[in-house]
């Protein structure tokens, strides 16, 4: 049974963004209300960062390292919830949901390897229901905005056409700051543990690698250029529609399929009409296949807090009805969407899985399924998301 020590620890806290997600309950919770601590490798760098994001002089620090088994059952022992941003977690994140698993804690991550996830959930699921255990992967910008909009767009279709869509678009209508770090070298993990055993590409490609035992109809690829009549733009493929894509099918399912099991889903990014929107489609297929733009930052690394804070992001959901009947909504967020807002969502996961969905049963979860609505309001309250419909 999970400890009571403390409600959360922020394990991964002297990386970039796991020292912003302690930054976050330093700032939004001091009244004491949440007991949380800080884990990391070295306890030096633990105190360096608590000074530094101006966190209690009290705040408890935890010696913790992947790499010793025994150091990780120790910080597991002492909570309700761990909150891991050490990866890329194919390498990292092994040992840490089987403690977890093993001793009932939760446990909240920000992963997009949808290979390694497929493992974790054969592996330990029937444990995790067991003894407890909630594991809610991808709760940053990959996957909690997409699952949510795909949620909220889905309700108002309920609403306006009568029952849900079997048709959503996903579209990027704007997005500025950078992904993460973390983000480029879980891709390169990923693809070097493909190199390695070539049966996990059937795995990566498939649309429902993360609904054990279900396989629904196929999916639109989204993998080159479109013109989109509907939208009267051009849409070019989108890097992270290949985990988002999948956390969605999952949501489906983990909910009881209220999409319905014919459902198809795809993500891509507007980039407007004409010669022009054409040429910019064109440039995000390069960007993405690696030939132009800037690298992603290292893990460990990341935009100073003015390019935090300036970030935003901007997407559109399409409900369609049978009948070509639309029901369209927006997401917005305040922040960059790799490390300023996936630093706030993360946090409001944790504690919205902690105080508003206690009941959630134990086993792998989406935070879109486990926490659905009532994660839509913490983040419209507490993070600087926005859910609206519109025209």
């Amino acid at each position: 049974m999970a400890s009571s020590k403390f409600d959360i620890v922020v394990y991964g806290a002297t990386g970039f963004t796991g020292q912003l997600v302690a930054e976050y309950l330093a700032a939004h919770y001091r009244d004491g209300s949440l007991k949380w601590a800080m884990a990391g490798r070295s306890k030096d760098k633990l105190a360096s960062v608590r000074d530094a994001i101006g966190a209690p002089a009290d705040t408890p620090l935890i010696v913790a390292d992947a790499s010793d088994v025994a150091s990780l059952q120790a910080m597991v022992a002492q909570t309700k919830s761990v909150i891991s941003t050490v990866g890329p977690y194919q390498l990292y994140g092994n040992e840490l949901i089987a403690t977890c698993v093993e001793a009932g804690t939760d446990y909240l991550d920000l992963c997009g390897e949808p290979v390694w996830m497929r493992q974790m959930i054969d592996k330990h699921e029937a444990a995790a229901k067991a003894s407890g255990a909630r594991i809610v992967f991808s709760c940053g910008f990959d996957s909690v905005p997409f699952e949510l909009g795909t949620l909220f767009v889905q309700e108002e279709a309920k609403r306006v056409i009568g029952a849900p869509a079997l048709r959503v678009k996903g579209r990027v209508r704007d997005m500025r700051g950078t992904l993460s770090g973390g983000t480029a070298a879980s891709a390169k993990a990923t693809f070097d543990a493909i190199a390695k055993d070539l049966s996990l590409v059937a795995i990566l490609n498939n649309p429902f690698a993360l609904t054990p035992e279900f396989e629904g109809p196929k999916q639109p690829r989204g993998n080159k250029p479109v013109f989109e009549d509907d939208l009267q733009s051009w849409a070019a493929p989108f890097m992270m529609a290949l985990i988002n894509t999948r956390n969605v099918h999952r949501s489906n399912m983990l909910m009881g399929f209220p999409y319905g099991k014919e459902f198809t889903y795809d993500e891509m990014v507007l980039t407007g009409p004409g010669e022009k929107g054409e040429e910019n489609a064109k440039r995000v297929m390069a960007l993405n296949a690696g030939k132009t733009g800037p690298s992603a930052p290292k893990p460990g690394e990341g935009p100073s807090k003015e390019e935090r804070e300036n970030g935003l992001y901007d997407l559109l959901y399409i409900a369609i009805a049978p009948d070509g009947r639309q029901v369209r909504a927006a997401v917005k967020g305040d922040r960059d969407p790799g490390y300023g807002s996936t630093s706030k969502m993360i946090s409001e996961c944790a504690i919205c899985l902690l105080r508003d969905t206690p009941d959630v049963a134990a086993g792998f979860w989406t935070p879109g399924a486990a926490m659905q609505g009532k994660l839509i309001t913490r983040l419209v309250d507490h993070a600087g998301l926005t859910f609206e419909v519109v025209t």
